[in-house]
């Protein structure tokens, strides 16, 4: 069982990322949980979402001591740094947050995602960068499920749209295993 926590504030994608990721498990055949929590404020509030991904059946949607978070904003490493399970892993959007992670039992992998999706000539896909890193990294599931399932949780959306979240997926896996620069 892998527990992973999506944060950020509120307009980032981040409930988007983690749907995303849980509609992808699924197609994969594992057994999810997605449990969204976001503040009252549409834009500019938090925003987090926990996706619990299993071989065997789940009984708690509860991400207790996450093994993994995909952190977009300096007051979302500040709140679950703490919560994450000894070894876990921190995908930081090192783009707009400033400070390493206090434990050092944590693994870090910053993602300068504004970075990146300011080169494709769109900040909107930071998201969609960050959860390419985490996806490549963690091999939970792979970046041709997680475009099946973003393409069935946004049907509708134009075939030049789904191209620029694939080069944006592409861009946060490339970043994470070439060290391709942004």
């Amino acid at each position: 069982m892998k527990k992973t926590i999506f944060a950020g504030f509120g307009g980032q994608g981040v409930l988007m990322m983690g749907y995303v990721f849980a509609v992808a498990a699924m197609r994969d055949g594992l057994e999810v949980t997605y449990l969204p929590s976001y503040g009252a404020e549409m834009r500019g509030g938090t925003a987090n979402c926990t996706v619990v991904v299993s071989d065997e059946e789940i009984f708690s949607p509860v991400a207790s001591s996450p093994d993994y978070a995909v952190i977009m904003n300096k007051p979302s490493l500040l709140r679950y740094e703490n919560l994450m399970k000894q070894g876990g892993v921190m995908f930081l959007n090192s783009s707009v947050i400033d400070r390493t992670p206090v434990r050092d039992d944590l693994h870090n992998v910053p993602i300068p995602a504004n970075d990146i999706a300011r080169k494709l000539g769109l900040d909107r896909v930071t998201n969609m960068i960050m959860l390419g890193a985490f996806v490549a990294k963690t091999r939970l599931t792979s970046l041709e499920s997680i475009m099946n399932g973003l393409q069935e949780s946004v049907k509708g959306k134009s075939e030049t749209v789904m191209k620029l979240n694939r080069k944006a997926l592409d861009r946060g896996a490339d970043y994470v295993l070439k060290g391709t620069p942004p």
